[in-house]
C-alpha cells in the first residue's frame, strides 16, 4: 500500500512540473494554438512560431508548412524558434 502510494505521490510532482513549464511558455507567446494533431503552435511577440508535439516536446516544423488548427483554419509555419521552445518549456521542470 505504501509503494502504491509513493507512486501515485511521484507521478503527481512529474505531472505538475509539466504544468509549470507549459505556463511559462504559454506566458511568453502572444498567441498559443491548438493543432488538429494534438500538438500546440506558439507565436511570439516578434511573430516568429513554435510548436510544441502532443507529448509536449518542443519540435521542429518547416518553413511554410501549412497546419490545421481544432477549429479548422489554417495557419503557416513562420521562423522555427525550437530552441527558444525548447528553453521555455525545460525552465520550469529544473532542467
Amino acid at each position: 500500500m505504501l509503494k502504491k502510494m509513493l507512486v501515485v505521490a511521484a507521478l503527481s510532482v512529474i505531472g505538475t512540473t509539466g504544468a509549470f513549464a507549459s505556463d511559462e511558455a504559454r506566458a511568453a507567446a502572444k498567441e498559443v494554438i491548438e493543432l488538429k494533431d494534438g500538438s500546440t503552435v506558439y507565436i511570439f511577440k516578434d511573430g516568429k512560431m513554435a510548436m510544441e508535439d502532443k507529448y509536449g516536446r518542443a519540435t521542429r516544423m518547416k518553413q511554410e508548412t501549412v497546419m490545421e488548427t481544432k477549429d479548422g483554419r489554417k495557419i503557416i509555419m513562420h521562423g522555427d524558434e525550437v530552441m527558444r521552445l525548447d528553453s521555455l518549456l525545460r525552465h520550469g521542470d529544473g532542467s
